[in-house]
């Protein structure tokens, strides 16, 4: 173990406003979050060796819920316990948080807010996200034929029936696939270098379990409890980053008939152009369905899961890295997240957005701005915006 490996305890309000400035920077998604921290952490601050580093990344990416957000939540309980674990997470999710909650309260105040072209304009911007994303986990999560064959065989079994315990039994299976054929996974030759170890983990898995089996409760529909139990089972069956969570949010606000398509994809167009993490979405969904209480229980509930596993998690990262079956298992279930990913593409994104050959046009100009021109998302979303205004 080296030196920068040892975790010194610095105090909450330290770790805070480190991952503060994080969150009102850090613009570009969960792979880009991964950059800022590593810059900043391991370059720069030399709290974590590349190793060590490398050990924390591969863990939370195994892990359900959204990742960079697991890093740094993680990285935060290294230097300061519990203490910073939330320190870390409220200073990076908060501006984010701030924004998307502003936003949705603007909607409720004015309704024809969420209505026009600039709408138009969104909703094509996330059909370029979207696509981009799946492109890109698909080379990452889907390298070889089996991966491939089970991605596309979960699109197609959603796209034909998508409800939440569908997707719940297809990634099952994808896992069950995984480990029958023995996939490889990433990281393998990592070794351990840090003292990842946390109280009582039994207490946070068994926790976590409690709180998703509750999840599935039928719930009064736009109530307190429903939002907190949409948004904690979404937070806890989301492999594979944030983008991920836009299936399981849409079947639980859109196609239940609480938030029109035009809303939903309008505010995520919105948290693409934020910097911090995109589950900050939440914040949205809460403050249209329930107002400052529903942002706060939206919020905590999207977050609690990831964070739950990631304590429940760190003692026993040895196991899970030695243990072939279980990482082939989730190398299966990551594979099954791109094909969850392409039918949302679909439906709702495409099926929402496109209207006839000029919105196709459009997208493919925003796809082409971000995906080979690489203009950033935070440019690119009030742009997309623009042009939906004067074209659409």
């Amino acid at each position: 173990m080296t030196e920068s490996d040892k975790p010194v305890r610095l105090g909450s309000w330290q770790v805070f406003l480190i991952f503060l400035r994080l969150g009102l920077t850090s613009f570009g998604g969960p792979a880009a979050h991964l950059a800022y921290f590593h810059d900043e952490f391991v370059k720069r601050r030399k709290w974590l060796s590349d190793s060590a580093y490398g050990e924390v990344v591969a863990l939370c990416q195994l892990l359900p819920g959204p990742a960079s957000s697991q890093v740094g939540l993680t990285i935060g309980f290294l230097r300061g316990h519990y203490g910073g674990a939330m320190a870390a997470w409220v200073g990076f999710t908060l501006p984010s948080v701030l924004v998307m909650a502003l936003f949705a309260f603007g909607l409720t105040l004015w309704p024809d807010l969420g209505e026009g072209g600039w709408v138009s304009g969104l909703k094509l911007f996330v059909v370029a996200v979207v696509a981009q994303a799946v492109w890109q986990m698909g080379q990452s999560l889907c390298p070889d034929r089996p991966r491939i064959v089970i991605a596309m065989l979960v699109a197609v079994v959603l796209l034909l029936a998508g409800a939440v315990w569908m997707q719940v039994l297809v990634l099952a299976l994808a896992a069950v696939a995984g480990a029958a054929l023995g996939l490889p996974s990433q990281n393998k030759q990592e070794s351990l270098q840090v003292p990842l170890q946390s109280r009582k983990p039994g207490m946070f898995a068994l926790l976590f379990l409690v709180l998703l089996a509750l999840s599935f409760v039928p719930q009064v529909t736009g109530s307190l409890a429903w939002i907190g139990a949409e948004l904690y089972r979404a937070g806890a069956l989301v492999f594979g980053g944030g983008h991920v969570v836009l299936p399981w949010l849409q079947e639980g606000f859109v196609v239940s008939g609480n938030m029109s398509a035009d809303t939903f994809l309008a505010g995520y167009g919105v948290a693409q152009a934020v910097p911090g993490p995109l589950f900050s979405f939440s914040a949205f969904l809460g403050g249209a369905e329930g107002g400052i209480a529903g942002v706060l229980i939206a919020v905590v509930a999207v977050f609690l899961p990831g964070t739950l596993l990631v304590f429940a998690g760190l003692p026993l990262w040895q196991w899970l890295r030695e243990h072939e079956k279980a990482r082939a298992a989730l190398t299966g279930v990551n594979a099954g997240v791109v094909g969850l990913l392409l039918a949302a593409l679909y439906d709702p994104v495409w099926t929402s957005a496109i209207h006839g050959a000029g919105y196709f046009a459009l997208a493919l100009v925003f796809w082409l701005a971000l995906v080979i021109v690489r203009v950033p998302v935070w440019l690119l979303a009030p742009a997309s915006a623009l042009l939906g205004a004067v074209f659409l």
